[in-house]
């Protein structure tokens, strides 16, 4: 059978899932955080906040409605410290990390020692969901019609293996290979997915910074000179769509699954890499088997649209020429033309015309607003100002669609 292009998932206009938070919820999620408040004060402002948060998604005229993340610290939740076999670790020896990996390395030139981090110990089960709730709340605040368009966020499946040295990210009499690791990594996110699909969930969005980081020459050329690696960095991407396919082989047809990639979205809209697609388009475009592609593309530092060329018709990209990080406001009949030229080089990969690419496009901030709680550099208003600007970019080059 032919595969299918997806469609309402994803929808032409577009944001990351976390949106700034409240002043009123950073306030009380720290009273919580120091005992000052019960958690029930701190569920109510939370369930406030996300019903405000999605009427305010749907005046702007977004379907794909998130809960702005507002439950979370950081944008990929706590999926892998609530699986067995994994623990938190809030004071980890920083030898344990690859000093190359670009988050990892940000915070080392700062002169800062990488935070808390999520360990394996133990095999690897899911054993319950932490983004079943999430989405129940959610769905419960939009009609039932809008429940299959709501678009929750959830980790990468590779996010506690590549930050790690080679033979640090599990203990060796646990797993003895990368492939038995990552088959229970596979296990408990296909547990994960069938549980929110019973729940009504038809749409996620895979964040998964790690995938550009293999754009960063900085970084392939510190995973060359690591004496530690058995695999090279191109083989270890090859592991990791495979990882990604194994835990899709069981999604149902109607569940659209997405993938989010940048070059990092810390507090101060601080990036961590920089690198065009070209290095991965190839395996990225055209052997991970998801139907939609969200990717960063609001300065140089994503490279060119060359690499759309490898976008098969079958797959949509939801170009983010629009920047979360600051609030100075793209002009927008430049963005539109940058649309159209990325539609051009699909069409060019594909031998179809730039209208029937057009058909495989959306737009979107480059990132979310706030993937660590705190959030970028730009207030409430700046946020507004610029999901109203992506609206109005859709609305003029797909009049009538969402």
């Amino acid at each position: 059978m032919t595969p299918q292009l997806h469609r309402n998932p994803p929808f032409r206009a577009e944001h990351l899932g976390s949106l700034l938070r409240t002043d009123e919820l950073l306030k009380t999620k720290t009273a919580f955080e120091k005992k000052e408040v019960p958690e029930v004060d701190l569920v109510a402002v939370e369930n406030k906040d996300i019903k405000e948060v999605a009427e305010v998604q749907k005046k702007l005229g977004y379907a794909a409605i998130s809960d702005g993340e507002y439950r979370r610290h950081m944008f990929w939740g706590s999926f892998f410290s609530a699986l067995d076999g994994f623990e938190e670790v809030r004071d980890i020896n920083a030898d344990v990390f690859r000093p190359y990996a670009p988050d990892v390395a940000a915070f080392l030139e700062a002169g800062h020692k990488p935070g808390e981090s999520v360990i394996c110990t133990g095999k690897v089960k899911h054993t319950h969901s932490t983004y079943v709730d999430e989405f129940k709340y959610l769905a419960s605040v939009v009609p039932h019609e809008e429940v299959k368009s709501l678009k929750i966020t959830l980790a990468a499946p590779n996010w506690y293996h590549l930050r790690y040295k080679e033979g640090k990210a599990y203990p060796k009499d646990v797993y003895s290979t990368d492939d038995e690791y990552f088959a229970d990594i596979a296990r408990a996110y296909q547990a994960e997915l069938q549980i929110l699909y019973d729940a009504g969930c038809r749409n996620v969005q895979f964040d998964d910074p790690n995938l550009a980081y293999f754009c960063s020459e900085k970084m392939l050329d510190g995973w060359k000179k690591d004496p530690l690696n058995v695999l090279t960095a191109e083989e270890t991407f090859a592991r990791y769509v495979k990882l990604y396919n194994d835990l899709l082989s069981k999604r149902p047809a109607d569940f659209h699954i997405g993938v989010h990639i940048c070059r990092g979205n810390f507090v101060g809209s601080r990036h961590f890499s920089e690198g065009g697609y070209d290095n991965i388009a190839t395996k990225l475009f055209q052997e991970l088997n998801v139907d939609t592609y969200y990717l960063e593309y609001d300065t140089p530092r994503a490279g060119s649209f060359e690499p759309l060329k490898q976008l098969p018709k079958h797959k949509n990209v939801i170009l983010g020429v629009v920047t979360s990080k600051f609030p100075e406001l793209e002009d927008k009949e430049e963005m539109k033309k940058r649309v159209y030229d990325a539609a051009r080089y699909i069409a060019e990969g594909n031998n179809i015309t730039q209208e029937e690419a057009l058909k495989q496009v959306g737009v979107s901030p480059q990132c979310g607003f706030a993937s660590h709680r705190e959030g970028n550099a730009i207030d409430h208003n700046g946020m507004i100002a610029k999901l109203k600007l992506v609206r109005e970019i859709a609305n003029d080059i797909w009049p009538g669609e969402l």
